[in-house]
C-alpha cells in the first residue's frame, strides 16, 4: 500500500522535521511530521496534537511492552484472550499484537481520523499493514473515553495509550479516563481476573493508588529506560474475579 496525496513526503536534508500532514478535527490539531530520510533511510515519523509531541516511530519498546506486559499478567492457561488497544498511535502496540497468535480479537479504538487514514492508505502503512490486514483486527472510530461506557462487549486485556501519561493527557476529557467512573467503567469492560495496562511517560504513584481505589489488586509498574530523563512506564492492574 502506498501514500496517497496529498502527503509531503520530500526528505529534508537534516533532522529537522517536515510536516507531512496537517489537519484539523474536533479535538483540534493532530500533524504527522518527518525527521531526516534524505540518506534513503525512510525517517522518524512523528505525530503532534495540538502541538503536544505524542510518539514517533524512532523506537517503541514501551508500546511493544504494553501488550506484552498484559498477556504475561492473564490468568495461566486462559484461552483466546480478547484485547482492546486505546489508541492507535504510530501502531507499535498493534504490531505487537498481531504478532502473538494466543490474541483471538484485536479491537484498537482510535479518534482521531487522520491517525487512521495514515495507517490505512498513508505513510504509516508500511508500519501497519500486516497487522491492518489480520483477520483479527478490528478499528473502531470513536472517543475511547465515551467508547468504554458503552456497549456490552468486555475483554481479557485493554491496553491504553491515549495520552502522555495520568497526569499529562492531551485534552482536558481525556483525565476522566483516570478518575474513579473512567477506572469503573475499564472494569465494567473487563473479563473477571482481566488485565487493565496504561502507558505513561513517567512514573504516577498517585495513579498507581487511584488503581487500588477502584478495586484493582496486582497493580505495578514495570519500566523502560530512555535516553534522557525519566523512563517510560507501563502501569499494570489486575480486575478481581
Amino acid at each position: 500500500m502506498q501514500p496517497q496525496p496529498p502527503y509531503d513526503l520530500h526528505a529534508a536534508d537534516d533532522d529537522r522535521p517536515v510536516t507531512v500532514d496537517r489537519r484539523e478535527g474536533p479535538y483540534g490539531e493532530v500533524v504527522l511530521r518527518r525527521r531526516g530520510g534524505g540518506d534513503g533511510s525512510g525517517g522518524v515519523f512523528e505525530i503532534i496534537a495540538n502541538g503536544c509531541f505524542l510518539m514517533d516511530t524512532s523506537d517503541g519498546r514501551s508500546e511493544r511492552l504494553l501488550i506484552r506486559a498484559a498477556l504475561d499478567a492473564l490468568p495461566a492457561g486462559r484461552p483466546s484472550p480478547a484485547l482492546l488497544i486505546g489508541g492507535l498511535g504510530v501502531g507499535f502496540s498493534l504490531v505487537e499484537a498481531a504478532a502473538e497468535a494466543r490474541w483471538e480479537r484485536i479491537a484498537v479504538v482510535e479518534r482521531e481520523a487522520a491517525v487512521i487514514d495514515w495507517h490505512r492508505a498513508g505513510p504509516l502503512a508500511a508500519v501497519t499493514a500486516g497487522a491492518l490486514a489480520d483477520p483479527r483486527t478490528e478499528i473502531v472510530h470513536a472517543d475511547l473515553v465515551e467508547w468504554l461506557c458503552g456497549g456490552p462487549r468486555t475483554y481479557d486485556a485493554l491496553c491504553l495509550d491515549i495520552d502522555n501519561g495520568p497526569d499529562w493527557t492531551v485534552t482536558e476529557d481525556n483525565g476522566g479516563l483516570y478518575s474513579p467512573t473512567g477506572l469503573a467503567a475499564c472494569a465494567a469492560r473487563l473479563t473477571p481476573g482481566g488485565v487493565l495496562a496504561v502507558w505513561s511517560a513517567r512514573p504516577s504513584p498517585a495513579f498507581e493508588e487511584s488503581l487500588r481505589n477502584a478495586g484493582f489488586t496486582r497493580v505495578r509498574t514495570e519500566e523502560v529506560a530512555v535516553a534522557r530523563g525519566v523512563p517510560d512506564v507501563v502501569h499494570l492492574a489486575v480486575r478481581g474475579a
